[in-house]
């Protein structure tokens, strides 16, 4: 087969694999992920089943396509954000990325419920999905690990006795040239973050918040000091 027509079929495989999400991802904000199915997106598209299957051999596959993607945009995304503010103080990239990271979610709410949100029944995330689902969290441990290194990092409040072994396990795995009370602090700051996020996601801060942009800031600013950043 010639190099021409290799690329004409890759092409169309492509074409056709976007066509598969776009749906799926519709069904996503009509239906939800439990009810999506594979049958019903080959239905919509004019395809029969057993010619989907060619592309996503089951549900769970077509789901891990779509968790990759989800992670993959909020963390360039994220990214974009950070390299955006440039060279500015690590305080002020913290709440860049954490900013970035409230506007996606407003914009690809069912997308954030699909990777934020109640677990899928009978779905297991493979590990497949790490590398994109680490792309925020290694930035902001980045943008930590700049600070401490410029001398600008406040020390994290001190570990309580029961902590510190937990602690400096989380340390090795995550950061271990930070301190283990910083890694405890930041984990402690980026469920908080998220959590912010899914509260305004989910209507949790309905007739609660009303003008929500200039909370959330003030709110990652707060949460940013207590990781240690001034």
């Amino acid at each position: 087969m010639s190099s021409t027509a290799q690329g004409a079929r890759a092409r169309a495989r492509m074409e056709v694999t976007a066509a598969i999400k776009d749906e799926a991802r519709r069904q996503l904000a009509q239906e939800g992920a439990a009810r999506l199915s594979l049958r019903a997106v080959a239905r919509t598209l004019g395809m029969v089943s057993s010619a989907l299957y060619r592309y996503f051999p089951s549900r769970d596959d077509l789901l891990t396509a779509l968790i990759i993607d989800a992670y993959d945009s909020l963390g360039a995304s994220a990214e974009a954000a950070n390299e955006q503010v440039g060279d500015a103080a690590p305080l002020e990239r913290w709440t860049a990325v954490a900013e970035a990271v409230h506007v996606w979610a407003l914009e690809h709410p069912h997308e954030y419920a699909l990777i934020y949100g109640s677990p899928v029944p009978g779905y297991t995330a493979p590990m497949t999905t790490v590398p994109a689902a680490s792309r925020v969290g290694l930035l902001f441990i980045a943008i930590v690990r700049d600070a401490h290194h410029e001398g600008v990092l406040a020390d994290a409040p001190e570990l309580p006795d029961d902590l510190v072994a937990e602690a400096g396990r989380m340390a090795a795995d995550l950061a271990p040239d930070l301190p283990p009370a910083t890694v405890v602090a930041l984990i402690a700051a980026w469920a908080e973050l998220f959590g912010l996020v899914g509260f305004e996601l989910f209507g949790q801060f309905n007739r609660v918040v009303e003008d929500r942009p200039p909370f959330f800031r003030h709110a990652a600013i707060r949460i940013a000091h207590g990781v240690g950043l001034r």
